[in-house]
């Protein structure tokens, strides 16, 4: 997107409900599912799918998506878009199982001339009966992870609320691998802890990786990390792992004109028992106002 565009919002936003690729027990794609995605225009786009299978590896019992993009109606406010991934009854290997899992994005983006950085939230993302092994996994969520939109249209890498939070995420997972193996090194390598680390090498983007859970527990098998759960003879399960990145920053400034934020419910990593990747209730979205 460049300075060329007229003064109009540019949407952007995609759901998917499942998608994936299996090598064991069977070698198969998993094509993304109810994949619903938004006219850079805006407007509404739903999908839904009933009963799904891969043989006796994978399975739900239904699943819907839904993307909208439009002009807020209150006075002063300006573009706002929603997304929506929904699974119902989730089977991964009779390991990972969920009666409903739901992930929601929220954004609101000011209007032209009022700045960029859009307000966040990520009001309905939930789970339900999560379970592993037949286990309850009892989850801490932090749904207000990016806090407040950062006031003079400054980026939430610079927001302390929001910082300090990923610290903390970042602080409890060290403290849970004290004393232990860390499986899980390249997870703890991708959670930064100060502003100046989040920008890439050239300076043209700020990547953060968090997640909406601050801890899980339970007396499933395995060792816990924060939200990340490596279960022995199955592999390791993120949950509702975010991503925020700012990039096409205004020049002269830090302001980014975009945010992009990307929420994955579950991304189950296997090995052993079954080889492949999983990832169930994805949402992105990112858009922009118009003009330069």
């Amino acid at each position: 997107m460049d300075a060329s565009f007229d003064r109009k919002s540019y949407y952007f936003a995609e759901a998917t409900a499942l998608a994936g690729k299996l090598l064991l027990p069977l070698e198969q794609e998993i094509k993304p599912q109810a994949f619903a995605k938004l006219p850079d225009k805006g407007g509404y786009v739903a999908q839904r799918a009933e009963k799904f299978r891969v043989e006796s590896a994978i399975s739900y019992e239904s699943a819907h998506t839904q993307v909208a993009g439009n002009p807020e109606k209150k006075p002063g406010h300006g573009y706002s878009t929603l997304v929506t991934s929904v699974i119902e009854g989730l089977n991964i290997l009779d390991v990972v199982t969920a009666d409903l899992v739901v992930a929601q994005i929220s954004t609101e983006h000011p209007l032209y001339g009022d700045g960029y950085v859009p307000s966040v939230t990520f009001l309905g993302t939930r789970f339900e009966n999560l379970r592993i092994a037949g286990h309850e996994v009892k989850l801490e969520l932090c749904l207000d992870i990016f806090g407040k939109k950062p006031e003079n249209d400054e980026p939430y890498t610079r927001s302390p609320e929001f910082v300090n939070r990923v610290a903390e995420q970042h602080a409890r997972v060290r403290e849970q691998e004290s004393g232990h193996e860390n499986p899980l090194e390249e997870l703890l390598q991708r959670f930064t802890l100060v502003p100046e680390s989040f920008a890439n090498s050239t300076g043209d983007e700020e990547n953060v990786e968090c997640s909406l859970v601050n801890k899980a527990e339970g007396t499933y098998p395995g060792q816990t990390s924060g939200h990340v759960i490596h279960v022995p003879h199955f592999g390791t399960i993120h949950l509702a792992r975010l991503r925020l990145k700012h990039d096409d920053f205004k020049p002269g400034t830090r302001t980014p004109r975009r945010t992009h934020a990307e929420l994955t419910m579950i991304d189950a990593d296997m090995g052993c028992i079954s080889h492949g990747q999983v990832q169930a209730a994805t949402t992105r979205t990112n858009g922009m106002p118009g003009g330069g």
